[in-house]
C-alpha cells in the first residue's frame, strides 16, 4: 500500500511566558495510507497538535518544524501559505471535537456545507445546494432540506457533529483527520457517526488518522494505532493487537481501563518513567 502521507521528524513547540520552550510534538515521523490510522493518548501527549500541524495550523508565537510532510507528492512545508489553503478542505479535512465552536452560529447549515463546498469546486449554486443535500443525506440525516434551514442551536450535538463530518467530505478530500469526532456523544449516537465515517471512508478510499482518548474504540475501529506519550511516539501496532502492546505506557494506559468482567476494584495507577521520553518508539512491523 502506497503512503498518502508521510511525516518526518516532526516538532511542535510554544514558548512559555517566563522564559523557556514548551515542546508538544517532539520529533515524530510516521505514515498513513489509504487507511484508518488511530492516534491515541492521554491529554496534552500532542495528538491534537499533531493534527494541526499536518495541515499547517500552528500559528505564532507557536513553532513548526519537520524536515518533510510529504502529502501525495507534493512537501506541505516547501507550500506557500496560499498553496496550503487550497490544500486545507479540498485535499486534507479536519473534523474538530465540538461542532458547536466550529460551526458559524450565524448562517444556516445548508449555507455553510455549500459554502465549504464552492470554495473549493468551481460550482454554481444550484450545484452547491444539491451537494449539501446529497451529503445531508450521506451522512444519515433525515429530512435533509429541513436540517439544511436550521442554524447550529437547533441541532443535537450528534447531528451536529454528522454536519460538521458533512462539511468537510463535500469537497472530496483524499485524507480526513478526525479530533475525538465521537467524545462528547452518547454511545448510540457515537456508533452511528462511527458507522457513518467508516462506510464513507471505505467507499471513497480515502486516509483517516482518528485522534482519540478511547483505547477500545480505536482498537474496534481502526486498523493501525500510534501511541503517544509526552510530544512522543512510544508505539505502534495493529489495531487488532493492541492489548498485546509491548511499552509499559500502552500496558499501563490498557491496565487503567475499568472492566465489566471482573470484580470492582482501585484501578491501577500508571507509574511514568522520565526514559520514556528518549527512548525509541517500539514498532511491531519493524
Amino acid at each position: 500500500m502506497s503512503d498518502l502521507l508521510r511525516v518526518e521528524d516532526l516538532w511542535v513547540r510554544f514558548p512559555k511566558r517566563g522564559g523557556g520552550v514548551v515542546e508538544a510534538v517532539r520529533g515524530i515521523s510516521f505514515s498513513v495510507g489509504r487507511e484508518r490510522v488511530g492516534i491515541v493518548g492521554e491529554s496534552g501527549s500532542g495528538k491534537s497538535m499533531t493534527g494541526r500541524a499536518i495541515l499547517r495550523l500552528i500559528r505564532p508565537p507557536g513553532e513548526l518544524t519537520a524536515k518533510r510532510i510529504d502529502f501525495d507528492g507534493a512537501n506541505l512545508m516547501a507550500l506557500s501559505e496560499r498553496q496550503m489553503r487550497r490544500i486545507r478542505g479540498e485535499k486534507i479535512s479536519m473534523v474538530m471535537q465540538d461542532p458547536k465552536f466550529s460551526l458559524n452560529p450565524v448562517m444556516t447549515v445548508g449555507d455553510q456545507i455549500a459554502e465549504a463546498y464552492r470554495l473549493h469546486v468551481d460550482a454554481p449554486k444550484s450545484e452547491a445546494r444539491a451537494t449539501t443535500l446529497k451529503m445531508l443525506e450521506a451522512v444519515q440525516i433525515r429530512e435533509p432540506e429541513r436540517v439544511a434551514a436550521l442554524y447550529p442551536h437547533e441541532v443535537s450535538g450528534g447531528m451536529g457533529q454528522r454536519i460538521m463530518i458533512a462539511m468537510m467530505l463535500a469537497p472530496d478530500p483524499a485524507l480526513l483527520i478526525a479530533d475525538e469526532p465521537t467524545s462528547a456523544l452518547d454511545v448510540t449516537v457515537q456508533m452511528s457517526v462511527l458507522n457513518i465515517l467508516d462506510r464513507l471512508v471505505r467507499d471513497r478510499g480515502m486516509g483517516l488518522i482518528f485522534i482519540s482518548h478511547d483505547l477500545n474504540l480505536v482498537a474496534t475501529f481502526c486498523d493501525r494505532v500510534i501511541i503517544m506519550y509526552g510530544g512522543r511516539i512510544v508505539e505502534t501496532c495493529a489495531a487488532d493487537r493492541l492489548h498485546e502492546a509491548r511499552h509499559p505506557y500502552t500496558q499501563g494506559l490498557l491496565s487503567a481501563l475499568p472492566r465489566v468482567d471482573t470484580e470492582p476494584g482501585p484501578l491501577k495507577v500508571l507509574n511514568r518513567d522520565p526514559a520514556w521520553l528518549e527512548e525509541p518508539s517500539i514498532d511491531a512491523y519493524a
